[in-house]
């Protein structure tokens, strides 16, 4: 039986799926996993665990090891939020090739909820839009990868080749305690896994093949302390840190802008390098009873987001360079770096087995040639390329990148549903049938 023979009873079986799929994704939302620091996840692990089961997954849960020192630190500095990632494997025919789904299920606050006209984790549908934090990114993609195979195990078609399906935790603060413990502990790497997609949000018609770099930099200045009302007595570590962002801002960043990719990053204005002040404070907490003090500790964390043309021993030194200018302008004032995090870019070849089979897939659902993209921040396909070792990964997935972390985040049920048909008909190209 040809290809679209096999395709239409599949294309069927999302339709008659199309209110579980969404009912799932609602139940999905309606818990609040928030990041950080982390709420919820077991529960939320527990749901999905439960569907894959349901749907003749093997299924275990995944913790990070307790003796890796990759693990970062959590905030809360305890254990009421452990990290608890889910793992499914759906034998086909044979056990290669095998298909990786991936998709996290960690969201962003709500933040203000009066900036919302809908319940940030109610669910709710409306208008043909299924509302609330984490809708878009990402949990009506886990629940779309999911329909999608069991479309076609409803369809009565049975894989050639396997399929998994990991929900991970952590992704928007890294990932490393969510799809980076799967592949270190060898759950997701080149020994066993093909191909992998990252079901992130970067609208229906685009297949995503990776994303720029990104450094996080902690720099803190210390001085010496004196009464406000005496400031030459002291060394203040704010004007340090001020004057360190000064020279950054007119220095270091003009230059960053007149540097392109050529990577297909979307929006046009993201193929430029960029860097941002991500944190800044010095001195007493602003909520707190103020005293006249010269604040003698300052910090900022610098967030560098860097193109697949520039190394990262020289996105590193130019930055380090401005500090060392800033060392030997001033006396009192001592200087730390931290990197917080690095990540190099990711770039997956567009004629790659999977992003082909996800462009012809969108152009037999949607009736149009997708956009290969990249994305311009970093997810978790920088842990399959680096720490798995597959190279053969692109991300693709409902919801609309532009309402990811929004007030009135939403997916389009609509879209819900036509991505989890050009999942299920890239699947059975990937894997092909028994």
């Amino acid at each position: 039986m040809d290809d679209a023979a096999l395709g239409a009873p599949v294309l069927q079986a999302v339709d008659d799926l199309r209110d579980e799929l969404v009912a799932f994704t609602q139940d999905l939302v309606r818990i609040p996993t928030v990041n950080p620091p982390g709420e919820r996840y077991a529960e939320c692990a527990a749901l999905i665990g439960s569907r894959l089961e349901r749907f003749g997954y093997q299924v275990r849960e995944v913790r990070p090891r307790e003796d890796g020192d990759h693990r970062r630190p959590r905030e809360d500095g305890d254990h009421r939020h452990p990290r608890v990632n889910v793992f499914g494997r759906l034998e086909g025919a044979r056990p290669r090739p095998t298909l990786h789904f991936n998709g996290h299920f960690d969201v962003v606050p709500a933040n203000d909820p009066a900036a919302w006209t809908r319940d940030p984790f109610g669910g709710e549908v409306a208008g043909g839009r299924l509302y609330g934090r984490g809708s878009a990114d990402q949990k009506a993609g886990i629940a779309a990868s999911i329909y999608a195979v069991e479309a076609i195990r409803r369809a009565g078609v049975r894989l050639l080749g396997s399929v998994e399906q990991s929900a991970t935790v952590d992704e928007e603060s890294g990932g490393f305690a969510g799809l980076a413990e799967l592949c270190r502990q060898g759950i997701c790497t080149s020994e066993t896994v093909d191909h992998v997609v990252i079901t992130e949000p970067l609208d229906v018609d685009r297949v995503c093949l990776g994303h720029r770099g990104v450094l996080w930099t902690e720099v803190t200045a210390r001085g010496v302390a004196a009464h406000g009302s005496m400031p030459s007595l002291g060394r203040s570590a704010a004007d340090a840190i001020a004057r360190l962002v000064a020279r950054v801002d007119a220095e270091l960043r003009p230059r960053l802008e007149e540097r392109t990719t050529a990577m297909p990053v979307e929006p046009p204005a993201a193929r430029r390098a960029s860097i941002n002040v991500n944190a800044l404070h010095a001195g007493q907490p602003v909520e707190a009873e103020q005293t006249p003090v010269v604040a003698d500790v300052a910090t900022a964390i610098f967030d560098r987001r860097f193109l697949v043309e520039e190394p990262l021993a020289e996105v590193r030194g130019e930055l380090l360079g401005l500090i060392e200018r800033e060392r030997e302008r001033y006396d009192g004032i001592t200087w730390t770096v931290r990197e917080r995090m690095v990540v190099e870019p990711v770039l997956t070849d567009a004629t790659s087995p999977v992003a082909v089979a996800f462009a012809a897939a969108v152009q037999e659902v949607l009736g149009r040639e997708p956009a290969f993209i990249a994305s311009p921040g970093t997810y978790d396909q920088k842990h399959v390329v680096r720490l798995g070792g597959i190279t053969d990964c692109i991300a693709y997935g409902p919801g609309r990148l532009v309402t990811a972390h929004m007030a009135d985040e939403h997916v389009v049920v609509d879209e819900l549903v036509a991505s989890t048909k050009v999942m299920a008909l890239a699947a059975l190209r990937l894997l092909g049938t028994a």
